[in-house]
């Protein structure tokens, strides 16, 4: 069970709680101000990162092996989207758990990520075989 989703709506009422507590109704105000704040600047975060995505391909990222490397188990789907700055191919059935994105880079490599509940469980890069340019016939003249 996701113990953030209980928390954090928890932990806020008991800020305002305390607050009236010990400062009385300026207390309240500056607390529901702070929490007021704290969720504008999730939200414009959450919006800028969608903007960029918006301006490129879906699915689309610079470079698989370096998006690989970055990659970290517990990751966000919004961090990954940041840092790809593109949404994922989704290749998993829609609205249903786990979800499965695809990024691909020029080359043909490519990161599969799967994240459940919106956090990263695992992600594979797959690389193209390398084309052996010995190994082709000589041109024709």
């Amino acid at each position: 069970m996701n113990f953030q989703k209980i928390l954090v709506p928890i932990a806020g009422v008991a800020l305002v709680v305390l607050a009236y507590r010990f400062y009385g109704w300026a207390g309240v105000a500056a607390a529901a101000g702070a929490l007021v704040m704290w969720v504008l600047l999730n939200f414009t975060r959450m919006m800028q990162v969608l903007r960029r995505a918006s301006a490129r391909p879906i699915g689309h990222v610079d470079s698989a092996v370096m998006l690989n490397a970055r990659l970290r188990p517990g990751f966000t789907l919004l961090h990954v989207v940041a840092m790809t700055r593109a949404l994922g191919e989704l290749l998993s059935p829609k609205d249903e758990q786990p979800e499965v994105f695809r990024w691909t880079d020029a080359s043909g490599s490519s990161v599969t990520c799967t994240f459940s509940g919106g956090k990263l469980t695992q992600h594979a890069l797959f690389r193209p075989p390398a084309v052996d340019e010995s190994a082709a016939p000589p041109p024709a003249p």
